[in-house]
């Protein structure tokens, strides 16, 4: 017999039939009519190739035949794993589980949101916990986080692919940062004094000398000097503590800083940025992945607001 010609809905009328042993029953039982019934029971009959349930001597009911007997026990045994197959729904428990975690993410993502999540996993996960951190460089994310490579992806929603889905983070402001002791001192520069100091500009696709600070200026027919590119936040801290250049960064990144850096209010306008996180739609149920993300989220909402 081949199994791809049977219908599941058959075999779990096979099952009540062998039980009840009376097509009126079974059928009451089952929510069929008795004709629908006894065409069901037909088709049973045709693909085992046995009659399996034969009119009783004694004129009440169904009796089984051998070969139906032997049915009974097992047919009833795979209904049942059958229905724990289907009902069973994926468990994660992160102190005891074993999972890796990859997220995708800026160098500011690592510090602001990555950090203060290792933190709180500490005490909110076991050591069977990993993460691991990937740097998003704007290409292939759509393609890592398909091939499952990516768990989780952090960053603004210019790099979110749109076919993950997101939900926002945190909202980012900018602020001017310099070592202490500047010779400059320890007041918010006004406009003209801003555009007048040594910049370093952090540009992520690498080399570029102009970014938003710079087209907010041009908008009023201001301009700065930017003396030196960097393609990440982490490289700014060490040049700014041996150097006179300061340098416009995101305000949370600034404050997750140690204490040889300042930090001073714009004194011009530039739009912030939101910080969303995203994931692949076949994970929005799967509890492993909604307990990293109620984690992100609940380390940016923990978080001191710019």
């Amino acid at each position: 017999m081949d199994i791809k010609g049977i219908d599941l809905n058959l075999l779990v009328s096979l099952d009540v039939l062998l039980k009840e042993r009376n097509v009126t029953r079974a059928a009451a039982r089952l929510n069929l009519s008795q004709p629908a019934l006894s065409a069901q029971l037909s088709r049973l009959r045709q693909a085992f190739e046995d009659p399996l349930l034969i009119p009783a001597d004694n004129g009440r009911g169904m009796d089984p035949t051998a070969l139906a007997l032997e049915l009974v026990e097992p047919l009833h045994a795979a209904l049942k794993d059958l229905e724990v197959l289907v009902r069973r729904r994926p468990r994660f428990d992160a102190l005891n589980d074993i999972r890796d975690f990859r997220i995708a993410t800026t160098d500011n993502g690592v510090v602001v949101i990555g950090l203060p999540l290792l933190r709180r996993l500490q005490t909110e996960a076991g050591s069977g916990i990993r993460l691991a951190f990937h740097l998003l460089d704007g290409t292939g994310s759509t393609e890592q986080v398909d091939r499952d490579e990516i768990d989780l992806l952090i960053a603004p929603p210019s790099m979110v692919p749109p076919m993950l889905k997101s939900r926002r983070l945190y909202d980012e402001t900018y602020s001017m940062v310099q070592r202490k002791f500047h010779p400059r001192g320890d007041r918010r520069p006004d406009l003209d004094a801003y555009c007048a100091l040594d910049h370093i500009l952090v540009s992520l696709d690498g080399g570029g000398f102009e970014g938003r600070v710079d087209k907010v200026l041009a908008e009023t027919d201001r301009s700065r000097r930017v003396v030196l590119s960097l393609p990440s936040f982490t490289l700014v801290p060490p040049v700014l503590r041996t150097t006179d250049y300061v340098c416009t960064m995101p305000t949370r990144f600034v404050r997750a800083l140690d204490d040889d850096c300042e930090c001073f209010e714009l004194p011009f306008l530039v739009p912030g940025f939101a910080m969303h996180m995203a994931w692949h739609a076949r994970h929005h149920h799967d509890p492993a992945n909604l307990w990293l993300r109620q984690q992100a989220l609940g380390t940016a909402q923990r978080a001191e607001a710019p």
